[in-house]
């Protein structure tokens, strides 16, 4: 028997379904809560990062400029 499928593993009507039953009901609404979660955050996240690329353009080109090769920041 393959190595991680279970004592199931082979018997009719107990196959792996990823979303039959009431544990994959649970697992779904884990994984919406998640992708929910990671919305918002992006949501909430977004102006910020745009206000700190808008800051380090701005700083570039308020900085003296050197020739030859320079550090980044």
């Amino acid at each position: 028997m393959p190595r991680g499928m279970g004592r199931g593993y082979g018997r009719p009507g107990y196959g792996f379904y990823p979303f039959g039953g009431m544990y994959g009901l649970i697992d779904l609404l884990f994984l919406v809560g998640i992708l929910y979660f990671l919305f918002k955050l992006f949501v909430v996240a977004f102006p910020y990062a745009l206000g700190l690329v808008a800051l380090l353009i701005l700083r570039s080109f308020l900085r003296p400029r050197f020739w030859g090769w320079g550090r980044p920041f």
